[in-house]
């Protein structure tokens, strides 16, 4: 393929990116409020100034304005262009490892519910139920294309949410979330049993290491929400799974 053609499609990948990642803020910032992410227009949080469609450009509009709203000169919080541009040059990772394909397409998606409800679940300890039907749906898809495998997919919803419902049951909701159950269900019918079971343990052994240096760093408590963790896991997995499984096990062929 020309590499005019390539820099061209890749471009378009970056801003489909932003442009998804703009509604990822709105996500972020209104779910945890249970305000509507459709119907009520974008304003500022300080006068409701209500926002043109070119105060809402992605990543430009925030450069344009200086990160302050038209109106009233309040700050906008930073957070907007770090979202929108995560998601668009990840997008374009994702496509640089994958290749041009529509499994890029599904993980890219996958990619911005995973950082979606991250957020939310970092702020709250809750994952609305939404981004795991939204996960499973990819799943479903995922099915559809590699049907061949659709075993290793049924097997995946199960094996590892299975045994956080009993580890849930066991203890009584104090060691796991019903979120993450779901959460882990959903993803197992996207990535097959295998990679369910790397992104599980990639995503314990992300959270031990990464909250025990934020209890001694910032003094946090000792619970944490999983979601987060859980989401790099997966991401992870999908994205080098099958690399890492195949390197793991050639470990033991030498």
């Amino acid at each position: 393929m020309p590499v005019e053609l390539l820099l061209t499609i890749y471009l378009l990948v970056f801003l489909y990116g932003i442009v998804i990642g703009s509604f990822l803020n709105v996500c972020m910032i209104r779910i945890p409020k249970k305000e509507s992410i459709v119907t009520k227009g974008s304003h500022c949080v300080k006068c409701n100034y209500r926002l043109r469609w070119y105060d809402l450009i992605p990543l430009f509009s925030f450069l344009i304005l200086r990160g302050k709203c038209r109106n009233c000169g309040e700050k906008i919080s930073p957070q907007y262009p770090v979202v929108e541009f995560i998601n668009g040059i990840v997008y374009v990772f994702i496509f640089l490892i994958k290749g041009i394909k529509i499994e890029s397409l599904l993980i890219c998606l996958l990619f911005s519910c995973l950082l979606t409800l991250s957020v939310i679940d970092f702020k709250t300890f809750e994952i609305p139920v939404g981004f795991n039907i939204f996960i499973a749906v990819l799943g479903v898809i995922k099915i559809v294309i590699d049907f061949g495998n659709i075993l290793d997919y049924l097997i995946g919803a199960l094996c590892v949410s299975l045994f956080l419902l009993i580890l849930y049951a066991v203890s009584k909701g104090r060691a796991i979330g019903g979120g993450d159950i779901k959460l882990m269900a959903a993803a197992g019918l996207f990535l097959g049993w295998k990679n369910v079971i790397l992104a599980f343990m990639l995503g314990c052994v992300l959270g031990a290491c990464i909250h025990v240096i934020r209890m001694k760093v910032f003094k946090e408590g000792r619970v944490l929400a999983m979601g987060p963790y859980l989401s790099m896991g997966i991401f992870i997995s999908a994205l080098f799974g099958n690399e890492i499984i195949t390197g793991y096990l050639a470990l033991f062929s030498l």
